[in-house]
């Protein structure tokens, strides 16, 4: 009995049907979304709207007495930082994490930045911003943002990756920081 040969385009229609089939049903399954024999048939609920927030987002007001024109405002209580522009509007505001050495309330100048390296914890670090005699914000390369170690003595000021990067491009060498209380 003589074999019979299948032409090579029927074996590729094959194969591209299987698949098709196969990548269909498992999309349906995967979607949780099998349709039942009256889904056809059944009429769609409209979603819900969503609701109007009833609370506005929190504004953090510039603390007083925390200088004038383009700078860095520190606040030791609210572990907050606001950046301002030279007519006084607020650019970014964000809260830190600081170490346990915190800086004495005054104004200081950025007298270093660093762009990535060790931090005095043993944590790497990067856009480290140095201000005062100990001081200096910073961000872990990989976004922590632990509680400093009390056996350690640091005044380091860690903060997101996002804001620690705002912070870096802001802050060049001689920008005012203000810390208050």
């Amino acid at each position: 009995m003589p074999s019979r040969r299948i032409s090579p385009g029927i074996w590729i229609i094959g194969l591209l049907s299987g698949a098709l089939a196969a990548i269909s049903f498992l999309s349906v399954q995967a979607s949780g979304n099998i349709p039942s024999e009256n889904a056809a048939s059944a009429p769609s609920k409209p979603s819900p709207k969503p609701r109007p927030s009833a609370t506005k987002p929190k504004t953090y007001k510039v603390p007083d007495d925390s200088g004038a024109g383009r700078r860095i405002v520190y606040s030791l209580s609210q572990k907050r930082v606001w950046l301002l522009s030279e007519s006084e509007s607020v650019t970014r505001t964000f809260t830190v994490w600081p170490g346990n050495v915190p800086p004495a309330e005054g104004e200081y100048p950025v007298t270093f930045r660093r762009a990535e390296g060790t931090g005095g914890d043993g944590v790497r670090i990067e856009h480290a911003v140095y201000f005062g005699e100990r001081s200096a914000f910073s961000n872990a390369l990989d976004g922590a943002s632990p509680a400093p170690d009390s056996s350690v003595k640091t005044g380091a000021i860690r903060e997101s990756v996002a804001d620690g990067t705002a912070l870096w491009d802001f802050a060049t060498k001689g920008t005012l920081v203000y810390v208050v209380g």
